[in-house]
């Protein structure tokens, strides 16, 4: 397992500097560096594209993209981890990207790696869509090399959101334009919803760009209100039997997909809008818009419920007892009782595994293991629940022996994706972390 280490280090953001200094022939001092974390969500899963309350958090761990303005219109853009160099102009017109899986010579798909050593530019182009899409003035390019944590893309902690979020920020500080975190938010909804074709909601980038170390971040997101909720000073809870400190496990499954390119995702969001609509209209509200959140008043009545068919039935429950969790969860992190927090934690996966059915074999495995794990208060999938890793609540002072335990584990269960990950890399014991920024 791997402790966390202070994020970004001086050394990581020098190596980017020099890089981008080399490339674009400019003094390492004229380099800057968005910091964009990964985000984790202890509870409301799924229920962001239905207008619920999320209940979320960064870590310290994340997105790197160096930059320096272009001094045209050119971008050019390299990876630490996808070969080649993307190129193109912010004066070029952006158009939504198609993503059906592309076929090999042999008429197969193409493995995720493929696709994504050949799309990996597609989140710098949907950044450039979303701030023409609202007729900001893009004149200048940058020069930029990004890398993410290192075995943490697709893993379910919203990497696609933080690459996002990274060069929203870089474009705009290279063309002047201020930008408020709501802003930004609804700037990567557009990369992600409108060019890249994911059916989800607002909750990752909002994540990103509002939480505060140390902090949960709680989000309506259909009003859009947000409030960071701290934790009481340890004095004020530290004979209640509560653990007085936590951390982040982070443990990997080995299992990476783009959700893009995944029917289930997308047609999870679909289900539940059917529901949300056979709801409405059988009340006889034909106008509301079709999300689950405008007919909360009609399933906690239980009228119509007969009307809805067993799988729509199953998605309106995960909605409903989802939201009530997040509410019962904000109150339980407000006052540091982290057993409970870590008892809603755990039955919001049951809830994705049994209502809203999206949890593999592999990922139910290590969710269950988790819960077996010394110190464990409680732990569910990250982010769609397809792919990815899990996260989990943990004594402070057990992270260590938690992390030992579930590596051995899960490497007895899944040998063969337990070896796509090294053994220091394989359960991360991480910290929350701040939002995105440049520096």
């Amino acid at each position: 397992m791997a402790e966390d280490k202070c994020w970004p280090s001086n050394a990581e953001l020098n190596e980017i500097r020099e890089i981008v200094s080399c490339m674009a022939r400019v003094n390492k001092e004229e380099v800057r560096v968005v910091v964009s974390p990964y985000r984790i969500c202890p509870l409301g899963a799924h229920i962001d594209h239905q207008g619920g309350t999320v209940a979320a958090m960064t870590i310290n761990r994340g997105i790197l993209l160096g930059f320096t303005p272009s001094g045209s219109s050119q971008v050019v853009i390299r990876s630490g981890q996808f070969k080649g160099e993307v190129e193109f102009r912010v004066d070029e017109i952006q158009q939504p990207r198609q993503t059906t899986p592309t076929k090999n010579e042999n008429g197969a798909k193409d493995s995720y790696e493929l696709k994504e050593q050949c799309c990996w530019g597609r989140y710098a182009r949907g950044a450039v869509y979303a701030l023409q899409s609202k007729e900001n003035n893009l004149s200048k390019g940058i020069i930029g090399y990004i890398c993410g944590s290192e075995d943490l893309d697709s893993s379910g902690l919203s990497s696609s959101a933080a690459v996002g979020v990274a060069y929203l920020l870089a474009l705009e500080h290279a063309n002047n334009l201020i930008m408020s975190p709501i802003e930004n938010v609804e700037y990567d909804r557009l990369i992600e919803n409108e060019y890249l074709g994911l059916k989800n909601g607002i909750m990752d980038q909002s994540a990103i760009l509002l939480s505060s170390h140390g902090c949960l971040m709680s989000m309506n997101c259909k009003t859009k209100d947000y409030k960071l909720i701290h934790v009481p000073k340890e004095q004020q809870y530290a004979e209640s039997g509560q653990p007085k400190a936590t951390r982040i496990l982070l443990a990997l499954s080995g299992l990476k997909q783009a959700l893009t390119s995944n029917p289930g995702y997308n047609r999870r969001v679909v289900e539940c809008q059917e529901a949300a609509r056979i709801l409405l209209e059988a009340s006889g509200d034909y106008e509301a818009q079709s999300i689950l959140s405008n007919g909360q008043y009609l399933y906690l009545s239980h009228l119509n419920l007969c009307k809805l068919e067993s799988n729509l039935a199953k998605r309106a429950e995960h909605y409903f007892s989802e939201n009530m969790r997040v509410k019962k969860g904000i109150e339980a992190w407000e006052l540091g009782n982290f057993k409970e927090f870590g008892v809603l934690i755990a039955a919001s996966g049951r809830s994705s595994i049994q209502n809203y059915e999206c949890g593999s074999e592999p990922l139910i495995q290590l969710y269950e293991i988790l819960l077996r794990a010394p110190g464990v208060l409680g732990a569910r999938f990250s982010g769609a629940g397809f792919r990815g890793c899990c996260i989990a609540l943990v004594e402070a002072d057990l992270a260590t022996e938690a992390a030992s335990f579930v590596r051995r584990e899960y490497l007895n269960l899944q040998p063969e994706l337990a070896s796509h990950t090294s053994d220091d890399k394989a359960v991360l014991i991480c910290d929350s972390g701040d939002c995105a920024r440049i520096i």
